[in-house]
């Protein structure tokens, strides 16, 4: 666990910290004037519980949006093919950065998943990938698309699938 946060707090850029400064500012302020407002009990405590809903909220929701606005990028699955003579999927993938700024590096993520006709039982499904395989790309130039290929194995499954692709760029 200390090992994810130390690596969470290695990989923040600078628009984190503006992120979490501003976020930390509001919270303050909601938090101050719950205290000032203290004779009205229930004010108080909607600016105190709002102070902490925009800490929490706040912090987490901004920092999605803020990656995903700085990082956007497309992802899309041009083949795939089970493999005979192997106990193995390939995948033909690309990526694309649309983004205003160089990806330094990409993890992408290739997912196989059993397919079912019940939509709800599908979405579980997700959640419980048959196999994954994932390679990281360097070095991504603005408006640069890449060509990947994915060798998901072993791969034993015989019934019906699906994959599906996920990146996650800095």
């Amino acid at each position: 666990m200390l090992e994810k946060i130390t690596e969470f707090i290695n990989e923040l850029i600078p628009y984190d910290y503006i992120l979490f400064g501003g976020v930390l500012v509001f919270f303050i302020l909601f938090v101050l004037l719950g205290v000032v407002f203290r004779k009205k009990t229930l004010l108080a405590l909607i600016l105190i519980i709002f102070g902490f809903a925009v800490l929490i909220g706040g912090s987490t929701i901004g920092y999605v949006k803020l990656h995903d606005y700085l990082f956007s990028h497309t992802t899309s699955i041009i083949s795939q093919k089970k493999l005979n003579f192997t106990q193995a999927v390939v995948v033909y993938a690309t990526i694309t950065n649309e983004s205003k700024r160089e990806f330094k590096s990409c993890k992408i993520t290739a997912t196989a998943y059993r397919v079912n006709e019940d939509k709800i039982k599908e979405y579980i499904l997700k959640f419980k990938p048959i196999e994954k395989a994932s390679i990281i790309e360097e070095n991504i130039d603005i408006n640069e698309t890449r060509e990947l290929k994915f060798i998901v194995e072993p791969f034993t499954y015989s019934g019906d699938y699906n994959v599906s692709l996920k990146a996650k760029c800095r």
